[in-house]
């Protein structure tokens, strides 16, 4: 047996070795860019406010507001971060006020929209479920039904521009 894939390991075997296929072949490039040939253009941080702040009020609209959205160049695929839920607690006045902040991976500026969109509606979830529980997949489900697929071909994207970074250094 060989050794699972970087980004794949907690998939079955038999959907690695497809996947080890088409890396030995040179081909998980034309299987991203066919199943995803278009780019988003969410490129600054007010559009991503915007956009985050769409998809919350379509499916959220109970859930804390979102004080900032924004992308983060420390955040990286190398430390296992493409994005941050956070709650910065501040005293205001004698009371207690938490701002909800995303953090996007710039490495997301670059992606197909799909894999923007499963980034974002991650996050989201968050506001709602901490923990990556049954709950929380769920609620991915219901604002993203494509959740799973996106996440599994995003791994592969990021197979992929590991890959090719590799290959260019």
């Amino acid at each position: 047996m060989t050794a699972p894939l970087k980004y794949l390991q907690h998939y079955p075997a038999s959907l690695q070795d497809k996947i080890r296929q088409l890396q030995g072949k040179n081909l998980l490039g034309d299987y991203i860019q066919k199943r995803y040939p278009q780019p988003h253009n969410v490129q600054t941080d007010k559009a991503l406010y915007e956009y985050s702040n769409e998809i919350k009020q379509a499916y959220l609209r109970n859930a804390p507001l979102l004080d900032k959205v924004h992308y983060d160049n420390r955040l990286s695929i190398e430390h296992h971060a493409l994005g941050l839920n956070t709650a910065i607690s501040r005293v205001q006045g004698g009371k207690l006020k938490a701002k909800k902040e995303i953090r996007i991976s710039s490495f997301f500026k670059e992606t197909p929209a799909e894999f923007l969109r499963m980034i974002v509606v991650h996050e989201l979830a968050h506001l709602k479920q901490r923990d990556h529980d049954k709950a929380f997949y769920q609620l991915c489900l219901h604002m993203e039904p494509d959740y799973h697929q996106l996440e599994f071909d995003c791994r592969v994207y990021l197979l992929w521009k590991s890959i090719d970074k590799n290959t260019t250094d």
